[in-house]
């Protein structure tokens, strides 16, 4: 009781003070009496604090204002690059758009800041894997211009890498007999040798093409697909080799490399698309619907899990054994009813 019978003191000593009521008949004031004079304190109690800004500003040759950057100094700047191209480059970095609180020229500045400081985009920023290629051709084709002295260099400069490792065509009838009997370390091993064939028999069939073929356009994206390949499959080679393939994975890559050597293509794509995006209900591995089990929850096994949707490299290797279907059907071309999205060869009559 007697903090508020203080604070009603205080009050009146405050409108006395204030003197907003003239006339002592009257017992009310108006808001905006109020507001105007608290307003006129505060600029009496700040003038000296605006009078020494002001003149620092002269002084430096500005215009802007206590409570304000001049708005045409700020259009200035930012008409020096538009919003959409601040946009784009800040994406392009991995940086937000824009931060709380901060405007159009803020986020220009922070542009430019780590344009000048930052790490360039180039260096550790996303690549396009299939345009590397591209310009790894291209640098191998300008390199073979210049260091031109004789003929078996030139038409070995265009010519993509080819590793033998002494693999025959009867070796891989005899290893189809050997695939799939349960021996996960034999799997291993007759797999890594079918791919390792498959990317010789395609690189020796574009190293046999004519030197013009190989430098127009499309012969240097046939090579850059093949340079590409070969860099996509290393991780899968290194599990291969190391024999720590996932079992359901492995699985799978069995029975596709079991139609291949069949040459039975199109239950190989089935094979193939079953284990990239599945046929389950549950594409993406979701095996837990609910806190209470649910009938025919045990039928959602690894088998039927998109394994292309784990982790960007598996999905690039199995990207890369979907190339080596399509050459191998080209390789080792069988019946129009056994292909998958059959080509008539250019020779045939």
């Amino acid at each position: 009781m007697e903090a508020l019978k203080a604070e009603i003191e205080r009050k009146k000593r405050q409108m006395q003070e204030s003197s907003l009521i003239h006339d002592p008949k009257k017992k009310y004031f108006k808001r905006a009496d109020l507001v105007a004079k608290q307003t006129e304190e505060y600029w009496k109690k700040h003038s000296n604090l605006i009078k020494s800004h002001s003149g620092s500003q002269g002084e430096d040759g500005q215009e802007s204002s206590l409570f304000g950057e001049n708005s045409s100094t700020s259009s200035e700047r930012a008409n020096l690059m538009s919003r959409k191209e601040v946009i784009k480059k800040l994406r392009e970095r991995g940086e937000p758009i824009r931060l709380f609180g901060e405007e159009d020229i803020d986020a220009y500045k922070r542009l430019k800041q780590l344009e000048t400081t930052g790490k360039d985009i180039k260096e550790g920023g996303f690549s396009n894997d299939f345009q590397a290629a591209m310009e790894k051709v291209d640098q191998d084709y300008l390199n073979e211009i210049i260091k031109s002295s004789d003929g078996d260099e030139a038409n070995k400069s265009v010519d993509v890498s080819v590793k033998d490792d002494g693999t025959t065509q009867e070796d891989i009838i005899r290893l189809r007999q050997e695939l799939g009997t349960g021996d996960k370390d034999k799997d291993h091993e007759i797999i890594l040798t079918f791919f390792k064939y498959v990317l010789k028999k395609w690189g020796e069939q574009l190293n046999d093409r004519t030197q013009d073929e190989k430098r127009n356009i499309r012969g240097k994206m046939a090579s850059a697909t093949h340079s590409q390949t070969v860099s996509y499959l290393k991780p899968l080679f290194r599990k291969l080799k190391r024999k720590d393939v996932d079992d359901g994975l492995l699985e799978s890559i069995v029975e596709i490399v079991q139609f291949m050597m069949d040459r039975n293509y199109i239950r190989a794509n089935d094979s193939y698309l079953e284990m990239a995006i599945g046929n389950a209900p549950w594409p993406i591995g979701v095996t837990m619907v609910g806190i209470h089990a649910r009938t025919g929850r045990e039928k959602i096994s690894s088998r039927y899990v998109a394994h292309v949707l784990n982790d960007e490299t598996q999905r690039k290797y199995i990207q890369a054994v979907k190339r080596l279907m399509t050459q191998c059907q080209i390789l080792f071309p069988t019946d129009p009813s056994r292909s998958y999205n059959y080509l008539r060869p250019p020779n045939a009559s």
